[in-house]
């Protein structure tokens, strides 16, 4: 191993737990569909369940290409991609719980932020050691 690389985090770090995340976001929207449910921006085609499923799929999906190595660099960068496509909805999400009690407010508006991190995240995670 050279110095730089030795260096270097070990990709490995970033993405087991990026996977986890993802992993337990996807089987999340199964687990309690409504909570997401409610998030859909109302402009998008078809039901809110739908898209409460289809984007527990891709969290999935997502969770098995950033853990398996073969996979990480696509998964992770497919992952940033993802968390900017959801940012409308944590948008919504803050903007509908406005009258709710400060701390759920509190709650709602961290997320929208927070996609910037969880990029970064899935970026580190897929580049190349």
């Amino acid at each position: 191993m050279s110095p730089t690389q030795a260096s270097r985090p070990s990709t490995g770090r970033a993405a087991r737990p990026l996977a986890a995340l993802l992993l337990v976001a996807g089987a999340a929207h199964f687990a309690r569909p409504r909570t997401f449910d409610a998030i859909v921006p109302r402009s998008l085609p078809g039901t809110p369940r739908a898209w409460t499923y289809a984007s527990g799929v891709a969290e999935l999906a997502l969770g098995a290409a950033v853990a398996a190595p073969r996979t990480r660099r696509l998964g992770a960068l497919a992952a940033a991609g993802f968390f900017v496509a959801v940012l409308p909805a944590n948008v919504k999400m803050a903007a509908d719980w406005r009258h709710r009690p400060t701390p759920y407010k509190e709650i709602a508006w961290a997320r929208v932020p927070l996609q910037l991190p969880l990029v970064w995240w899935a970026m580190r995670a897929g580049r190349k050691v």
